[in-house]
């Protein structure tokens, strides 16, 4: 049984605990806000080169890039962005488990196939370093999850490289997508080649273009600013990601501890007034005795 002063103790390293967590919490909700303030600027961008590549697509204008080439795939690059920081609960293990399924079905289909893993994060580094990927590499790129645009789209300009120099045959992003505060989905998604059904279906029959300049030289401009957009918009959605479940992470963890604080006080208040009665008692007992 536990004393007066272990349980003091004890209380004072939870109430300690708490504190933290809630801390905690609070700073990773004000980050997770600053994600989604970056992400409604990202977005409408975003949405903005879908729609005019929508509307180069739909007319009978004559295009090509190579960043659309749709070929055998002999070598697959798979992205995969994680967490560079800890206590944000089954974060990384649900984003490494969709990576394993990802390579496994990959294996399925052609064992041949050439796999090569980034892993961006120092969680998920960490997690991959450890995976045995047979016929593949991982590598490492240049970037972290907290990376400012510039390293983005260096990063993004290496994979464009490697894809159009034959070295990888298809891109793929394996990240966790941001619905809401309590809600974030596991997503995979095509980077390279980019398919035309990424730009939807828009119908412009009655909405006739005149291109300056020519449509082809429109589409390769600003092809490679929509592949921008997306990694950008990949990263911000990962950190948003990131922070709510910090924060449920958080949230669950001061409950717990405030949980525990009121068992142990109350068991503290039970021994010092079972202390307090036996005392009493000693001291009556003293008095019948004279």
């Amino acid at each position: 049984m536990s004393t007066l002063r272990e349980l003091k103790g004890r209380i004072g390293s939870v109430a300690s605990s708490e504190k933290i967590t809630g801390a905690m919490k609070m700073i990773s909700s004000a980050k997770m806000h600053k994600a989604e303030q970056a992400l409604s600027r990202v977005v409408p961008f975003r949405n903005q080169l879908q729609t005019i590549m929508g509307n180069l697509l739909s007319t009978d204008a004559e295009y090509d890039s190579e960043l659309t080439e749709v070929r055998d795939v002999k070598a697959t690059a798979l992205v995969v962005l994680g967490s560079d920081d800890g206590l944000c609960g089954a974060y990384n293990i649900n984003i490494f488990k969709q990576l394993l399924a990802r390579v496994n079905e990959l294996r399925e289909k052609d064992a041949a196939l050439h796999i090569t893993i980034y892993p961006i994060g120092k969680k998920m580094a960490k997690a991959v370093s450890k995976l045995k990927v047979s016929g593949g590499d991982i590598c490492k790129l240049d970037v972290t999850t907290k990376s400012d645009l510039a390293a983005i789209r260096s990063v993004t300009e290496s994979l464009k490289a490697d894809f159009l120099a034959h070295k990888v045959d298809c891109v793929e992003i394996v990240s966790m997508h941001y619905m809401s505060a309590g809600k974030q989905v596991l997503r995979r998604q095509q980077l390279l080649p980019v398919s035309p059904e990424a730009f939807g279906n828009v119908n412009n029959s009655n909405r006739p273009y005149i291109f300056e300049p020519d449509v082809n030289k429109i589409y390769n401009t600003i092809l490679p600013l929509y592949i921008i957009s997306v990694m950008q918009e990949v990263f911000i959605q990962n950190s948003a990601s990131e922070q709510a479940a910090r924060v449920m992470a958080m949230q669950s963890a001061n409950d717990n501890a405030v949980k525990l604080l009121d068992s142990l006080k109350l068991e503290f208040n039970k021994l010092r007034q079972q202390s307090i009665t036996t005392e009493l008692l000693d001291i009556l007992g003293g008095q019948v005795e004279k």
